[in-house]
């Protein structure tokens, strides 16, 4: 299973860093007072005993059924002979346009919180225009997307019912122990609660199925199949430790090993997707390697050199980020954050999910042979500590259609969004007037809206948060602009 884009248009409003008291899930999702852990001691168990836990974990999974509606979509056909004699600049190829069937996806949640909260996995919902959950009762609801989160593949539904809903305590992942045992709670092959129960067999696991996301799975042997996309990783206390999101498959179906988000990770996102609809990321600015002396003789004699056995190796620093801020250099070995000790990327991953822009950490790091403890505030993406918001096309103040067949015919192009109305917004601040034919942004075509919507959503997550525009008047005349998408209140 691969991670999606996330559903929807994501723009970021900014707001100064405020002193304020740390939210907390608990703070956001509230539990029922009567939810009390399963808990028995294991240590002096003769048995482990799944029983009780799988019965206070199933009625808290839901399925959740997506679906996105049929559409008219414009395809771009391959350039023919009169487009090659005619030279047209702007992208040969004739367009049709076809009516798409509804496309129907199954997965499952979990509801985190008695009024409602379920989280799931983003490639559950993606591009979703009807949600409709099911509870283990078989009472259905309308589901409504809060915030979703390409980077963790997490995404945070809401639905409304009249009573308390059941929900799973929250674990804490990072207790986890290799060998400990585990259930894996889902909907798999689109049948009702299912329960499978297995072992984690590692920690802190990096796929790179995610395109430049934060992985740092649970590993397990619980059979995970396709359907238990966001169902509960739940330990033997009946307590929630991870978000069923990957199965390693040639075939698709299980073939040994399912991958689970830690509830480290989780909980933060979700908080964060709940009070500002966007996930404020820490980063720490750094490009870099495990440090691994035991992997191969190359690494053994980097080790020597660096003076360390293990840890981040720090290849490059972003100008302007906390790392460069806080003095961490090129060729340093990042082994530590705070009172947690750093073996591989996907740790420091994992460390950095859990913080905000803000927040002041101590890093650990191994320096011409020498330990030493640096201070560091974490930036955002954009090099600050505000707060970043989600809005949506709005921000833009403008109206967008696809451009007609004529003044295509007219003006001899291939594509392009015609503005059709303005209101007070950035465009309308960049100079942008009704009428014009935006053609690229940020170099990306324009053929549809949904094309623009994704170009903003990737832009206003930069560090410029610049939408540079190539655009013609409906007279033929080039024209270009830059749309400041930054907002502080």
């Amino acid at each position: 299973m691969l991670s999606a884009t996330v559903a929807g248009v994501t723009t970021y409003a900014l707001r100064p860093n405020e002193k304020e008291e740390m939210t907390t899930f608990v703070n956001q999702f509230p539990q029922s007072a009567q939810i009390i852990p399963t808990a028995f001691g294991t240590s002096s168990a003769g048995a482990v005993d799944l029983t009780k836990a799988a019965e206070a974990s199933v009625n808290a999974v839901v399925h959740i059924k997506s679906t996105q509606l049929g559409r008219v979509q414009t395809i771009q056909q391959q350039p023919d002979l009169f487009d090659y004699i005619f030279g047209n600049p702007y992208g040969g190829g004739r367009q049709r346009q076809v009516q798409t069937q509804p496309r129907v996806g199954f997965g499952s949640g979990v509801i985190i919180s008695k009024d409602g909260y379920i989280v799931t996995n983003n490639h559950v919902i993606e591009g979703a225009d009807e949600i409709s959950v099911k509870l283990n009762d078989s009472r259905e609801y309308v589901g409504r997307i809060i915030g979703t989160d390409s980077n963790t593949d997490l995404a945070l539904v809401k639905i409304e019912a009249d009573d308390d809903l059941p929900i799973i305590p929250i674990g804490d992942s990072d207790e986890l122990k290799i060998g400990e045992w585990v259930l894996a709670v889902g909907n798999p092959f689109n049948l009702t609660s299912t329960v499978t129960a297995g072992i984690v067999s590692a920690k802190a696991r990096k796929l790179g199925i995610y395109d430049n996301g934060i992985e740092s799975f649970i590993q397990t042997d619980a059979a995970i199949n396709q359907g238990n996309s966001g169902g509960a990783l739940v330990n033997a206390n009946g307590e929630l430790v991870g978000i069923n999101s990957v199965l390693s498959s040639p075939t698709g179906a299980y073939a040994g090993y399912g991958f689970a988000i830690p509830t480290s990770i989780m909980t933060k996102v979700v908080t964060d997707l709940k009070e500002f609809g966007a996930v404020q990321r820490a980063l720490l600015g750094i490009s870099g390697n495990d440090l691994n002396a035991h992997f191969n003789d190359a690494m053994k004699k980097k080790a020597e050199e660096l003076g360390v056995i293990e840890g981040v190796w720090v290849g490059q620093v972003v100008e302007g980020s906390s790392a460069a801020a806080a003095d961490i250099q090129a060729d340093d070995v990042i082994i530590g954050i705070d009172n947690k000790n750093i073996k591989t990327m996907a740790e420091l991953q994992e460390e950095l999910a859990k913080h905000r822009p803000g927040d002041k950490v101590k890093v650990k790091i191994i320096r011409d042979k020498k330990e030493k403890t640096l201070n560091v505030e974490l930036k955002n993406a954009q090099g600050n500590t505000n707060v970043v918001k989600n809005v949506d096309m709005d921000i833009l103040g403008a109206a967008f259609k696809e451009l007609p067949d004529e003044l295509k015919r007219q003006l001899n192009l291939g594509y392009g969004l015609q503005v059709t109305g303005l209101t007070d917004g950035k465009m309308k601040d960049a100079g942008i007037r009704k009428g014009v034919i935006l053609l690229k942004a940020n170099n990306q075509p324009l053929r549809q809206v949904s094309d623009l919507e994704e170009v903003l959503k990737v832009a206003s997550q930069s560090p410029e948060q610049v939408l540079f525009i190539t655009a013609i008047t409906p007279a033929g005349r080039r024209v270009n602009f830059a749309v400041d998408l930054s907002q502080e209140e």
